[in-house]
């Protein structure tokens, strides 16, 4: 214990920043801090640690072998303090007044949110909801706690994320009434018409689509791959909403999740009809950073929300 004298525990604080960001200015800003501040720390890391941490090369700063052992065991020292210093007391949510930020797809913004508003306004009126899109969002914020959830499909997600299946979904196909292909609607028709291509899963910007990498397509094109069948995509969008609007056109397909196709149930320039072929359950996801696991008000707000969507019906509404 002796060589705890020689630290200030904010610098594992600052030491933790550095090597996320590999970067003394982009440290010193998300800590909210001078450069010369992060620099100081920087030296006096250095000091402690008998090794220079970070060395500037080529490519930028680069963590010495030093550095990258002493990562994770200085996170794990962080977490630990941040659970020991959780208020003991339970989270109160009627007097609570804070912001949640939550990154969701607008698939599991327009199915999923307006219930779980419905009910954090009767428990938790004091909360705000700062809904984020993929796009502004990398796991490295998640990872950090600066958002403190994240809503969609994932193809992949770091190991050390928490999550959980809020539900699985179907798909389904909506198209004009007037669209020809009603007439006979099956797999051979199916494939004859235009469609229109909607996804977005993970996080981060997103980049092109290649129409020929069917391994990046997703689940429909990937079903219709192992059936050696390919459809004509002639309109990609990463938006659920726009999607839908855009399959009012009479010689236009989209197939998406069948809950999202219950949104446009009233609307009489849009049918819904099941998909000519299996096309495997997608499963919306929520996930969180370890930081945030033991925080009182989080668990409250992922039990809400893992309980709205768990009894929420495909129409959007909870049965009673």
């Amino acid at each position: 214990m002796a060589n705890l004298n020689r630290i200030d525990l904010n610098l594992l604080v600052y030491l933790d920043a550095l090597l996320a960001e590999c970067n003394v200015t982009q440290a010193a800003h998300q800590l909210g801090l001078s450069q010369p501040a992060m620099s100081n720390g920087l030296r006096r890391l250095r000091d402690v640690f008998d090794d220079p941490l970070l060395v500037r090369t080529s490519d930028g700063m680069t963590p010495t072998a030093r550095a990258l052992e002493l990562q994770p065991q200085v996170r794990n020292i962080l977490m630990g303090v941040d659970r020991a210093i959780q208020p003991a007391t339970d989270f109160d949510p009627e007097g609570a007044e804070r912001v949640f930020r939550i990154m969701a797809s607008d698939y599991a913004e327009s199915t999923l949110f307006p219930a779980v508003l419905r009910r954090l306004r009767e428990k938790a009126p004091g909360l705000t909801l700062d809904i984020m899109t993929p796009s502004d969002v990398s796991f490295l914020d998640v990872e950090r706690g600066k958002v403190d959830l994240v809503i969609n499909r994932f193809d992949q997600m770091p190991q050390s994320f928490h999550q959980i299946t809020l539900w699985q979904d179907s798909f389904s196909c909506l198209m004009s009434p007037e669209n020809p292909i009603l007439e006979r609607f099956d797999l051979e028709t199916y494939l004859k018409a235009d469609h229109i291509w909607v996804s977005k899963t993970g996080m981060g910007v997103g980049v092109g689509v290649n129409p020929d990498d069917v391994q990046r397509l997703g689940w429909v094109d990937l079903a219709l791959a192992e059936l050696g069948r390919k459809r004509h995509i002639r309109v990609f969008t990463r938006h659920y909403q726009a999607a839908m609007t855009l399959a009012e056109h009479n010689d236009l397909i989209v197939t998406l999740p069948s809950r999202a196709t219950w949104l446009k149930r009233d609307n009489p320039r849009v049918v819904v009809r099941d998909v000519p072929f299996n096309v495997p359950e997608l499963e919306l996801k929520m996930a969180w950073s370890p930081l945030l696991q033991h925080n009182g008000a989080h668990r409250w707000v992922r039990q809400l929300i893992t309980q709205t969507a768990r009894n929420l019906g495909p129409e959007g509404w909870i049965p009673e």
